[in-house]
C-alpha cells in the first residue's frame, strides 16, 4: 500500500491492479477480502501479503 495521502488515505493494490483507496484496516480488509484472500484480517501484519509503503503500518491520516 502506498503511504498516506494528503486526504488520509493509502492506495491498495493486489498484483498491480490498483483496488481503491482505503482509510482503514477495515477498508483494507474488505479489498483482500474481494481480491479472494481468505482470513485477510490476519494477512494484515504478514509482510508477504501486505506491504506497507512510507509511513507506518496501519496509520492513515495525512502525511
Amino acid at each position: 500500500m502506498r503511504a498516506p495521502s494528503p486526504s488520509g488515505s493509502r492506495r491498495v493494490s493486489v498484483r498491480g491492479q490498483i483496488l481503491g483507496l482505503a482509510y482503514s484496516d477495515g477498508d483494507v480488509i474488505e479489498f483482500l477480502c474481494r481480491a479472494g484472500l481468505p482470513d485477510a484480517e490476519a494477512l494484515l501484519d504478514e509482510p508477504s501479503f501486505v506491504h506497507w509503503r512510507g509511513g507506518r503500518a496501519h496509520h492513515y491520516e495525512a502525511a
